[in-house]
């Protein structure tokens, strides 16, 4: 497989090939119209006086320049297109090099209260969210979201062949990014499915006939009068009456145009992707089977999404005066365009939502595949049913670079709990939110930072990160208490794997050392399966006790009067405290 960055080094200079050729061709194109114009200004004056030759002259050169403005147009969308698709590869390449704090970091997500997101820095500057997210639409980005937070263990296999099957077409992928980019939509689909499905035609049914019967009547007055068999004046009433009709219903369908006029953009957007997904082939359950879901239709759905958005499109030409007066009047177009769009709706009302749901998982799963595509050396968990919850070599925390990243390996069985201990600044946070993301990542099928992972699939809970607030008029030590009360309420439900860091932070050293002795026996009794990392070495007194409990440690040496970590995992406990030193070293005592 060719690396991440050779990959991105060559599709950029592809595109940026591409877009120069382009830029050529657009400016052609435009000195071409220009020509045309000016030709046709040119024909008017040499053949003035001679209606015949005025009339070929204008024609022919009213059809070039349409030719020439479609030509334009595709030419500019394929450019724009380009040029979406080196700042996707201009972008890939800046977050291999770790460069990523200018992407959405999804602080809207983040929940003190959830079960592990707000502990392990899911969301928010520098977050994994940050680093991961290339999700390109509001609603792949909340499935994303979802994906994320969801803690469940169920079906990781298949999860991980649709992230594997999908990180093998990167072109794919990128195509698909840069074409819902082009779009810009304002309105989440959410809001537009809401409208769909609970709108109620307001348009009478004779409108099926009475546009087309009126055209009939309309195109035969016309033709009267051509041949002089009618005046004028029947023809000027005739168009009278249709705009009187059109007049009728004018503020129905004002309405009507407000509100569709929301979805248009989406409708021009989604109709593209659900075209992406139904012209590729897969292979792994997952994506065959959301794939399906956009295929169960006559038509396909993309062909669908793309007749409303035309549907949608016609409708607003109304406000062009010439289509709004004489198409109204002759033809009653408007009333012809709701009638479709009313018969579209109640067609495909329940429809819709599952449609809009494939292309936000597509979405999600693009981003997750494209973190397995920027990952060679990570491995997919091998899922089984061992007695070790984690068995991992050289386990790493993804967001740290590669040059800088001290691994571990980690072993872990269930229903064992891990005390660790350690000096300040020795690595004991980090590797809780290493072992932390790495289970996140293993439930939602992600391949990990480590050289091997066997794993054995567990839901995640977390207190390593507790605050007061006073919103609330809650004082810290009460925050902490009810976090930890959370933790017991959920695992008589469920079998989770805990990690805490220093419970009990918010009371004297006494009654902290009493306090969180009974509640590590509480978990243990609870068959629970965890890390605790603790500066109250007492703690580590419970191995004696109970032999689901295990000691191990994070050093610090002090050598020439400097600190000296090598961040790796020890049996036993930490003697080495450096919080004194400190103080003296940066002069504070």
């Amino acid at each position: 497989m060719q690396h991440p960055q050779d990959f991105y080094n060559n599709q950029k200079a592809n595109f940026e090939e591409k877009s120069a050729t382009l830029k050529k061709k657009l400016a052609l194109s435009s000195a071409l119209r220009f020509l045309t114009f000016l030709g046709i200004i040119l024909g008017v004056y040499l053949f003035f006086g001679n209606i015949s030759a005025i009339s070929l002259v204008v024609g022919i050169g009213i059809m070039l320049f349409i030719y020439l403005v479609l030509k334009h147009s595709d030419l500019q969308y394929n450019y724009d297109l380009n040029k979406t698709l080196i700042a996707i590869n201009k972008t890939e390449l800046n977050v291999l090099n770790r460069d990523y704090l200018n992407l959405d970091d999804g602080s809207e997500f983040i929940n003190p209260k959830h079960s592990y997101s707000y502990d392990i820095d899911l969301f928010g500057k520098g977050s994994f969210f940050q680093y991961c997210n290339r999700t390109v639409t509001v609603e792949g980005k909340n499935e994303l979201f979802t994906e994320l937070t969801s803690n469940s263990i169920l079906a990781i296999n298949e999860k991980q062949t649709g992230i594997k099957e999908l990180s093998e077409k990167p072109i794919w992928r990128q195509h698909f990014s840069a074409i819902a980019s082009l779009v810009k939509v304002e309105h989440p689909a959410k809001e537009i499915i809401s409208w769909i499905h609970n709108y109620t035609p307001v348009f009478p049914t004779f409108f099926k006939y009475l546009p087309a019967v009126f055209s009939v009547l309309s195109l035969l007055l016309i033709i009267a009068l051509g041949f002089q068999l009618i005046p004028e004046i029947i023809v000027l009433l005739w168009l009278f009456v249709g705009l009187g009709i059109s007049g009728f219903y004018v503020k129905k369908v004002n309405e009507l145009s407000k509100n569709t006029d929301n979805a248009k953009d989406t409708f021009k957007q989604y109709h593209k992707l659900l075209n992406e997904i139904e012209n590729t082939t897969f292979t792994s359950e997952t994506l065959k089977k959301k794939q399906l879901e956009i295929k169960t239709e006559a038509k396909k759905a993309s062909a669908i999404f793309k007749e409303y958005s035309k549907l949608l499109d016609a409708l607003d030409q109304r406000n062009n005066v010439i289509i709004a007066v004489l198409g109204n009047g002759f033809f009653l177009r408007d009333l012809y365009q709701v009638y479709k769009i009313e018969k579209w709706i109640s067609t495909y009302k329940d429809k819709v939502e599952q449609w809009f749901k494939v292309i936000a998982f597509f979405d999600a799963q693009n981003s997750l595949a494209n973190f397995a595509f920027n990952h060679p050396k990570y491995v997919f968990p091998e899922i089984n049913s061992n007695s070790e919850v984690i068995k991992a070599t050289n386990l790493g925390h993804t967001l740290l670079k590669e040059t800088q990243r001290i691994d571990n390996d980690f072993i872990i069985k269930n229903q064992q709990f891990f005390i660790i201990t350690g000096a300040n600044m020795a690595g004991k946070s980090t590797f809780l939110r290493t072992v932390s993301l790495s289970i996140v990542m293993a439930n939602i099928g992600l391949p990990v930072c480590a050289e091997s992972f066997e794993y054995n699939p567990i839901k995640l809970i977390t207190s390593m990160r507790t605050s007061d607030s006073l919103a609330d008029d809650e004082s810290y030590f009460f925050s902490e208490l009810k976090r930890l009360k959370f933790i017991v309420d959920e695992i008589e439900n469920d079998n989770y794997f805990i990690i805490l860091d220093e419970i009990l932070k918010g009371t004297n050293s006494t009654d902290k050392a009493i306090g969180s002795k009974k509640f590590v026996q509480k978990l243990i009794a609870s068959n629970s399966t965890g890390i605790i990392a603790t500066h109250d070495l007492s703690l580590c007194e419970i191995e004696k006790e109970l032999t689901e409990v295990k000691n191990y440690y994070f050093d610090a040496e002090i050598i020439n009067e400097e600190l000296n970590f090598d961040y790796q995992l020890k049996d036993g406990i930490c003697k080495n405290m450096n919080a004194s030193f400190l103080l003296k070293k940066m002069k504070i005592v």
